[in-house]
């Protein structure tokens, strides 16, 4: 098997690739680096290097954006695959911004390079809308106006790095309280009107650490539809911290604005031109269907060699 390293050079703010290339001396595997380019290279040459044949382990190393990337580059290729015979897995050394999907296994050292080609795939859940693949959360309204100012201030000093998702919070008060939308799970109507926002989680986490759908499970074959109505600010900036720790469906006072169920498949319309974010990535539209892939890709699960 080919143990491939795609590396997003921008993660983070530092370019990992010396360190990578260094640490992978001492491993005895065939491995290879690739640096990106830019948006969407990594996609690029993930379905690329897929036409080849043959076994490969891919790992991105980035942030949430990264995977995403590799993610959507082996999903790509098996759609285009005649027979479907890809031998491939995807792996991650997180090393972004937010690495949310890797918090789905807590006690787990994804940083570890030598447990990383030592680690054991394990079939996981995958949410495909159009051409684009998501493995964590896919968000409207609120959440997509977040990630709009956090591409922009990403890089900045102080309002960026760590504290970018909450710059965004704080923009979007501002602009992104009230997004119409019509909402339908697995066939039926189950949202229409103004919301605050809209997530679809396979992942726990989101936003650097908002643990914002603490029953979601990244191999179940559903996803975990919540919607929020708009609100005062003040009545968010009390919400915001159940939402942090994962508390917010459960909360009984929060029942007439907070809406939950889970499914298979869901269809968004918006009221005109409006964006999604999927794994932080912005994608432009006014209608959304999503659908949720049962252990779609083989995610490698590192294994500690100590």
């Amino acid at each position: 098997m080919k143990h491939i390293y795609v590396v997003n050079p921008q993660a983070g703010g530092h370019d990992r690739s010396e360190f990578i290339a260094e640490s992978l001396r001492e491993i005895e595997v065939e491995t290879e680096i690739y640096v990106t380019r830019g948006p969407r290279d990594a996609t690029r040459y993930v379905a690329e290097r897929c036409k080849e044949g043959g076994d490969f382990r891919f790992y991105a190393c980035g942030g949430d954006g990264t995977l995403n990337e590799v993610v959507t580059g082996v999903m790509q290729a098996k759609q285009n695959a005649e027979h479907c015979v890809l031998n491939t897995e995807v792996g991650c050394y997180p090393c972004g911004s937010g690495n949310d999907y890797v918090k789905n296994w807590p006690t787990v050292d994804f940083t570890d390079i030598k447990g990383q080609t030592a680690g054991v795939a394990v079939p996981v859940d995958v949410m495909r809308f159009g051409d684009r693949y998501s493995v964590n959360t896919l968000n409207f309204g609120f959440e997509a106006a977040v990630c709009r100012t956090m591409a922009d201030v990403r890089r900045k000093p102080v309002i960026g790095g760590r504290m970018a998702y909450t710059t965004g919070i704080v923009k979007s008060l501002a602009t992104g309280r009230h997004n119409y939308c019509r909402v339908e799970v697995d066939g039926e109507r189950w949202y229409d009107g103004d919301l605050l926002l809209l997530s679809l989680a396979n992942g726990q986490y989101a936003g650097g650490g908002y643990h914002c759908a603490p029953r979601a499970v990244v191999d179940d074959g559903q996803v975990e539809v919540l919607a929020v109505k708009p609100m005062s600010i003040a009545s968010f900036a009390r919400l915001i911290k159940y939402y942090e720790n994962g508390e917010l469906i459960d909360r009984p006072e929060l029942r007439n604005v907070v809406s939950y169920r889970r499914g298979r498949r869901v269809v968004i319309e918006a009221g005109g031109p409006s964006f999604v974010a999927t794994d932080g990535e912005l994608v432009e539209g006014h209608r959304f269907e999503a659908e949720c892939l049962h252990n779609a890709i083989d995610f490698v699960i590192p294994q500690s060699l100590s």
